[in-house]
């Protein structure tokens, strides 16, 4: 896979191409049909992409760096968010790659209606899987109503019916969008021989005319599905017949199912994602505390970091202003800006000098660093200079504290010294637990503190 540095960063950025406002039961049809397939974060991604979409006054281009802080998400995880919603229909990306950034655009995809969701066998067989039978049946009869047209004959006219063409002079970009053709969902139909379904199929046995442009569709789709060979889908095609030599859509698609059940499985086939994550980095089983720091320090934005480091406290808007300028005027990596915001608050007395900021990142950005791990190995070895700097700054400083900075210099200390905010920064999840386990937690620190004091329960009022 393309490592995701050469797909997109931070400081790349982007606009939103909306042609066309969408509805409130659109909005239901993403929560209740796409969400099972693609999860929460592609679905979250869609929705802030559609509300800064349709504010019409906003012609500026945005960064990356802007989603990473609404969505609270890396910039690993909002690629794979819009990857898949590239791969479900909605969303289309242009690149333009220019001398050192990239800008995108954005262009949403109005969700499939219900009736259109449940006729398309690769969308309906995924939910199926994703939700169960039941959920299922209970979707399509809440989205669906189906009127019985057998005793009925289609009497309407076509285009061509009711006009016709004239001689014009038609502008070149007009006649290219009308001679375009749509295509609802992202399938390319040259992934399948036709030819060589054709090939087995006599016109006898099966007329040309039966086979339109949407039963094609159809065919390429099940094909994909099921993994079924050009050859394997003349069986198909010959089971979908009906009493009058026509094939519908339908028919096709319980053809299809039943022959996957009678020569390869009885169990439907499960959608799984094709690419594989290489941005976000797993934690080792046996990594040490550096090497999790390091990780941690890679992938969380520099908002949250600034959070931990002030025991879950919002920063102040200097400091986060302080952070978004490094990274989407400068363009330093995250784990690098990371570094450097933790760096300087923990040998400042948790303070964060512009200046002083300033002069170490631009040492940072001559010396090309992109991972954290660089900027904290560069930070111990030119500790003692970074020292010199901090005093020139500020006069009344004379020296660091060195004590548990996490950046002495490997040389004088062999062994690893990992800051104490980042031993607490889970630590704040207790406040959030449900009250009876607050209440446990509550109680076994008094009975700790009665212990200290040599008292029980039952000498204390």
């Amino acid at each position: 896979m393309v490592p995701l540095y050469k797909e997109v960063q931070p400081t790349d950025h982007f606009e939103i191409s909306l042609p066309h406002f969408l509805s409130t039961n659109e909005r239901q049809l993403l929560t209740l049909f796409y969400q099972p397939l693609t999860g929460p974060e592609p679905i979250s991604l869609y929705l802030t992409l559609w509300a800064e979409g349709e504010d019409l006054h906003n012609n500026n281009p945005m960064s990356h760096y802007y989603l990473m802080n609404v969505l609270n998400m890396s910039i690993g995880k909002i690629f794979e968010a819009r990857i898949a919603l590239e791969a479900i229909g909605l969303l289309r990306t242009w690149r333009k790659d220019e001398e050192d950034s990239r800008r995108f655009i954005y262009e949403l995809s109005r969700p499939l209606d219900a009736p259109a969701f449940f006729q398309d066998p690769l969308l309906s067989m995924f939910l199926f899987s994703k939700i169960g039978e039941q959920a299922y049946r209970k979707l399509r009869r809440r989205f669906t109503r189906t009127i019985n047209k057998d005793s009925f004959k289609e009497v309407s006219r076509s285009f061509m019916d009711v006009y016709k063409p004239v001689h014009m002079n038609v502008p070149k970009d007009i006649s290219e969008i009308a001679e375009g053709k749509k295509q609802d969902y992202p399938f390319y139909f040259e992934q399948f021989d036709f030819n060589l379904l054709m090939s087995g199929l006599s016109e006898n046995l099966i007329p040309a005319s039966s086979i339109t442009a949407e039963v094609k569709e159809v065919i390429a789709k099940l094909a994909f599905l099921y993994h079924l060979s050009p050859l394997d889908m003349q069986k198909v095609v010959i089971l979908a017949l009906d009493d009058n030599m026509q094939i519908s859509n339908d028919r096709l698609k319980k053809a299809a199912a039943d022959y996957y059940k009678l020569t390869v499985s009885k169990d439907a086939p499960k959608m799984e994602k094709t690419f594989i994550q290489s941005e976000i980095q797993q934690v080792p089983l046996k990594a040490s505390k550096e090497q999790e720091l390091q990780i941690y320090l890679e992938t969380t934005p520099p908002l949250q970091v600034l959070r931990d480091i002030n025991n879950g406290k919002e920063p102040l808007p200097s400091s986060v202003e302080l952070a978004e300028d490094l990274i989407v005027k400068h363009g330093m990596p995250i784990g690098v800006v990371n570094v450097l915001l933790e760096y300087v608050m923990l040998t400042t007395d948790m303070k964060l000098p512009r200046k002083y900021v300033e002069r170490i990142a631009d040492h940072w950005m001559r010396k090309n660093l992109k991972t954290a791990k660089e900027a904290m190995d560069l930070a111990r070895t030119e500790r003692d200079q970074y020292t010199k700097w901090k005093n020139e700054n500020d006069n009344k400083v004379q020296n660091t504290k060195s004590s548990g900075t996490g950046y002495k210099n490997q040389s004088r200390q062999s062994k690893e010294i990992i800051p104490e905010w980042f031993y607490k920064r889970n630590k704040q999840e207790e406040s959030n637990l449900p009250d009876i386990e607050k209440q446990k937690s509550t109680e076994e620190r008094r009975k700790k503190i009665l212990e200290a004091l040599g008292q029980s329960d039952g000498e204390v009022n």
